[in-house]
């Protein structure tokens, strides 16, 4: 049975809704400990299997990055994780209305799977573009990192991989967080820490559910060597088109004053 997908983001889990709220408490005159701060969420999600053959609903409480409390469909309850969850827990449990509206919430799941079948949300995928640039650090000679962009793609899932002359690089690989378009795509950057010689190939390597296999992208390290004999051809170049120039000028001229020569059998 296969796993859902959350809806927009890629993962495993469907129709997650992260609701965050974060609390002052009131600093007392007469108190000597600092202002504090706590974080509640609730954090809701929609599980499917084969579809919606079967829909399991989930809502969590978090306080502190600490699950307290927990509602699960397939309970049809509300559970308590640890001491301070169990009172809203036990009084919940009795409130047949509140209960009622949280069974309720597996058919909201499967609505709202259906909307996104329905707008091509749900088994959609758009393959990524990736791009691979180096960047300079102050005076340093060469560059000492490796961009891969990797954007447009989804669903969010992806693996992306340094490779240095078909070795994998996992040593100065820096990621940034998977980001959210607004059009139903996701980018990402991931950057490699680098000291290039002569001859090293570097490889970018993309694997995406969009793609029937791994997208490689490659960017070579041209030696110092190399560079100056580019510059040297370049600036012979531009030298020979500056001194060819006056003399093209002087041939073009002396051959415009010359009277064209006649036929001889044209001449009396």
């Amino acid at each position: 049975m296969g796993a859902g997908r959350i809806l927009g983001a890629g993962s495993h889990w469907a129709g997650a809704l992260l609701v965050t709220l974060t609390v002052l408490r009131t600093h007392l005159a007469h108190c000597t400990e600092p202002p504090g701060r706590f974080l509640y969420q609730g954090k809701s999600e929609c599980h499917y299997s084969n579809g919606t053959e079967r829909v399991r609903y989930l809502v969590r409480w978090i306080y502190d990055r600490q699950q307290i409390l927990h509602y699960d469909s397939d309970l049809g309850r509300y559970v308590a994780d640890t001491e301070q969850g169990r009172p809203s827990a036990e009084t919940w449990n009795k409130d047949p209305a509140r209960l009622a509206q949280a069974r309720a919430e597996v058919d909201t799941c499967r609505h709202n799977y259906g909307v996104a079948q329905a707008g091509k949300v749900v088994g959609r995928t758009v393959q990524p573009k990736v791009k691979v640039s180096p960047t300079k650090s102050g005076s340093q000679p060469h560059p000492h990192l490796l961009v891969c962009s990797v954007t447009g793609f989804y669903p969010g899932g992806i693996k992306i991989q340094w490779l240095k002359n078909g070795q994998e690089q996992t040593a100065g690989v820096v990621s940034t967080e998977l980001l959210q378009n607004g059009d139903w795509t996701f980018q990402i950057l991931v950057m490699l820490e680098m000291s290039p010689r002569r001859g090293d190939v570097y490889t970018c390597q993309v694997e995406h559910v969009s793609l029937r296999g791994p997208l490689a992208v490659h960017w070579e390290a041209q030696s110092d060597s190399a560079r100056s004999k580019m510059l040297t051809g370049v600036g012979g170049f531009v030298l020979g088109l500056i001194f060819l120039a006056p003399g093209l000028l002087i041939y073009l001229k002396n051959k415009k004053g010359r009277p064209v020569p006649q036929p001889a059998g044209l001449l009396s």
